[in-house]
């Protein structure tokens, strides 16, 4: 570890492990710190990602997956099936312990140097100006200097408030989430799955991610708004007693998911956030894996031209700003519309729009006519729904 490099990435998930990638490659010199002893553990996230998504990143590796999602299956609150499966719905079960090890490693063949059990405890902001970080490595405290600070140190993200951005969230937006990895039970593993219903979790979803036929990821994710009158461990172990009863239980995590648009401020002077840290997570479904990368893509390429260019100004990085709303941003607006109407609707409500769907023609029940149905009652959004889904 020098005492200066180029850029510092804060944070060894996808989008850090991008953004140091993209970065170096773009001829800048570049650190990677990562608080955890080692990458990709522990893992909290429920693993599966949209194929298409994915693959605009990076090319999948077959050691990285798990389990081929073909499509994805909607359960009402009465308990009705609506199997979507068409091709913009495959996905994949990753294995993120060796997910992010093997992007980690991409990026250190890049050029990235990679300290592990780093902890960042401030940023160097002389006169205002991030410059810097402060670390505790192995009992040791260090300053390291350099031109650009991306801060990827996920939902929790301190680098962002230490260099003076609002990065707080409305509870509503943060969903209160617990999932448990089940072995032992019985499903099809060639889709996912997500229940619905104010008595399953209000505000949010029940999610069953198959790894093989006899092992799965299941957990939720309820709104803040609903979790001060029961908790989502609560709500969680209602539904494995009810669905699994004699499921063993390998693993279980616990965390806070932003479901709300990106962040106003994801740049300042010598500063970018990238992914959860961002809160650039899909706000309808949760997901951040891909969006984070794409963001670590465009963040790390935007500061390896800034510090090229000796101009690493707030002004200049507000380019990587641009790019993601282009990108990404605009869309996670619409889905957070679309999103807060949706929680609205009643049991009853996604009761007929399950009848409605399933009277369609296979072919027809796609994504973006399950969600035009049950906005039928919200005309307004229906163009959102359209731009989302079909462009």
């Amino acid at each position: 570890m020098r005492s200066f490099y180029d850029c510092i990435v804060v944070g060894g998930g996808p989008g850090g492990a991008w953004a140091a990638k993209h970065a170096s490659e773009g001829g800048a010199s570049v650190l990677l710190l990562e608080k955890d002893r080692e990458i990709g553990i522990p893992v909290r996230c429920a693993e599966a990602v949209g194929a298409a998504g994915l693959q605009a990143v990076v090319d999948p590796q077959p050691a990285w997956i798990s389990n081929k999602i073909k499509g994805a299956v909607l359960v009402s609150p009465d308990g009705r099936e609506v199997v979507v499966s068409g091709e913009r719905d495959q996905g994949y079960m990753l294995d993120r312990k060796i997910f992010d090890y093997a992007l980690v490693e991409i990026a250190a063949g890049a050029g990235v140097d990679v300290l592990t059990k780093a902890y960042v405890s401030d940023v160097i902001k002389p006169n205002g100006r991030v410059q810097g970080v402060r670390l505790q490595h192995m009992g040791q405290t260090s300053e390291v200097g350099c031109s650009v600070v991306i801060g990827a140190d996920g939902v929790e993200s301190r680098v962002g408030r230490w260099a003076g951005l609002r990065t707080s969230i409305k509870m509503k937006d943060m969903e209160s989430c617990v999932q448990k990895t089940l072995s032992n039970i019985e499903l099809d593993p060639d889709y996912v799955y997500f229940y619905f219903g104010k008595d399953i979790a209000p505000g949010g979803y029940v999610w069953v991610f198959p790894k093989n036929d006899r092992l799965a990821n299941v957990g939720l994710g309820i709104s803040g708004e609903f979790s001060r009158y029961k908790s989502a461990q609560k709500y969680l172990q209602d539904f494995i007693d009810k669905r699994f009863p004699h499921a063993s239980v390998l693993y279980t995590v616990v965390g806070g998911v932003p479901c709300a648009p990106t962040l106003k401020k994801i740049v300042a002077d010598g500063l970018m956030l990238v992914g959860d840290a961002a809160h650039q997570v899909n706000p309808m479904s949760g997901g951040g894996i891909n969006t984070a990368m794409l963001a670590g893509q465009i963040a790390g390429r935007v500061a390896a031209t800034a510090i090229a260019q000796q101009d690493v100004s707030e002004k200049k990085l507000r380019q990587y700003a641009a790019e993601w709303h282009k990108a990404q941003g605009k869309a996670h607006e619409r889905f957070h519309k679309i999103k807060k109407a949706v929680y609205k609707l009643s049991d009853g409500d996604l009761n007929k729009t399950a009848d409605a769907v399933l009277s369609l023609p296979p072919e027809e029940r796609s994504l973006a006519n399950i969600f035009k149905t049950a906005l039928v009652k919200h005309p307004s959004l229906i163009f959102d729904v359209i731009r989302v889904f079909v462009h």
